[in-house]
């Protein structure tokens, strides 16, 4: 062995020795929460995170209780899963900034880099967008846009015969469809929309993968070709839509044509990643539980028109009013699956029996809507947060929300719905997309469906 080979060696040697003194050296000081390193120099808890963040966060509550600190890859990572303490979090926007952490995962996942971005900004114009008269007409457009897919010949090409598809996949076709056209534009044919969900689908599947940078090599190549599909389908769109108006912002901020471009595809991933996938928990719950089911339609059947009208389309909207105000408590009261792990909804000091469904678990013995939750003896203000907290509470909240009350009553009450085998179950979660949006079955229930012979068109 020459004097070159014994050098690297040392060097080498030296280097990984300093490496684990440097990533080892931190200790656990007073008024600390308790840290746990784990048995791997440098890489401590990642391997096991990445393979089910849900059941390493359970081991280290039941280790460690609701406050810890875990290190993964280098990286020291404080869990805060004490929802009376998440006010203290969420108020200090000097020591806690999560605008680095964005900027790197918009990097990382669109290809995108604006580093002139204005948050503050760019949330006041989605603020007028999203709320208010903005809102009101976005509403109003989703609501046309549902019905004429769930209407349209494609749909159903023979009304009387049952169509057979995946709940999943119907849900999030739909849906996802319904929203594009509402934000991005409508198309002159019938085949853009369903084109761009089916690009989107293949690129969402790849999502949490292309963020946690663990795909392989072909699987790599094949994200950047559906980044650039997606953007060419989206470079485009009807002058008044919303998708225009906020290329226009972006022009303002002073983003040129390229970054436009890449971020029409982040805004398409927020703003139809949620919808589809709450859908089908909501009506996969209904469907897999009767006495749920008989409870949403004995409200739904109990309200009728308030007076006869010529225009069809006008007693659907009153009618649809009237029944997405009942429907908005049962809508809540579905615990739906959390967007990541540590979510108090998960909690089973706060919810008892928090991985089972009861429809009735946000609901009053009196039909309204529980709002008291308490967690050793205190009463909890965030006893669930789908839509996030404090200054990074979506935006979109309240679109999202009419969007899927919309869909869900539309198909309860203009479609016969049922499961192809009576007995079936709803599919586990895929708990590898923990932290990236609604969190998505692993695999699907099967369901028939047909036009009811005496609903509204």
């Amino acid at each position: 062995m020459d004097i070159v080979m014994i050098w690297t060696i040392l060097l080498l040697f030296a280097g990984l020795l300093a490496l684990y003194l440097t990533t080892s050296a931190r200790s656990r000081s007073k008024n600390e929460p308790p840290l746990d390193k784990g048995r791997i120099p440098w890489l401590g808890h990642a391997l096991e995170f990445r393979k089910d963040p849900f059941k390493f966060l359970t081991r280290m509550k039941k280790k460690h209780g609701d406050i810890f600190t875990v290190r993964c890859a280098g990286l020291y990572v404080t869990v805060l899963l004490d929802p009376s303490s998440y006010d203290d979090v969420l108020l200090d926007t000097v020591s806690l900034d999560f605008s680095r952490y964005a900027q790197m995962l918009m990097q990382r996942i669109f290809s995108l880099n604006f580093p002139g971005r204005n948050a503050a900004s760019e949330r006041d114009w989605m603020e007028k967008q999203f709320l208010g008269h903005g809102l009101a007409q976005l509403n109003g457009v989703m609501r046309e846009n549902v019905h004429a897919l769930l209407s349209s010949p494609e749909m159903l090409q023979n009304q009387t015969d049952w169509k057979e598809e995946g709940l999943f996949s119907f849900c999030y076709r739909l849906l996802f469809r319904a929203g594009y056209l509402t934000l991005f534009g409508k198309e002159n044919s019938g085949e853009l929309s369903t084109t761009v969900y089916k690009e989107f689908r293949k690129f969402d599947n790849l999502l949490a993968k292309i963020a946690r940078l663990s795909l392989k090599r072909d699987e790599k190549k094949r994200a950047g070709e559906l980044r650039q599909r997606l953007w060419d389908l989206l470079s485009v769109g009807p002058a008044e839509s919303w998708q225009q108006s906020y290329r226009g912002y972006l022009r303002d901020e002073g983003a040129d044509e390229e970054t436009q471009r890449r971020a029409m595809l982040l805004q398409l991933w927020t703003t139809q990643c949620n919808a589809g996938p709450a859908a089908f928990w909501f009506l996969g719950f209904l469907l897999t539980n009767p006495e749920a089911m008989s409870a949403v339609m004995s409200e739904i059947n109990s309200l009728s028109p308030l007076a006869e009208t010529n225009s069809a389309s006008h007693w659907r909207n009153r009618r649809t009013r009237l029944c997405l105000t009942a429907l908005s408590v049962r809508c809540y009261a579905s615990p739906l699956p959390p967007t990541s792990p540590e979510s108090p909804e998960m909690d089973p000091e706060i919810h008892q029996e928090p991985e089972k469904f009861k429809y009735d678990r946000f609901l009053k013995a009196d039909g309204t809507a529980k709002t008291d939750f308490f967690k050793c003896g205190r009463r909890l203000k965030y006893y669930t947060m789908p839509w996030g907290a404090g200054k990074n509470i979506c935006v979109g909240r309240h679109f999202a929300v009419s969007g899927i009350k919309e869909f869900i009553f539309m198909v309860l009450t203009c479609l016969d719905l049922e499961l192809c085998d009576p007995d079936s179950a709803m599919p586990p979660v895929n708990t590898s997309r923990y932290g990236f949006g609604m969190l998505q079955p692993d695999g699907d229930l099967e369901i028939r469906y047909r036009l009811k012979r005496s609903s509204p068109t």
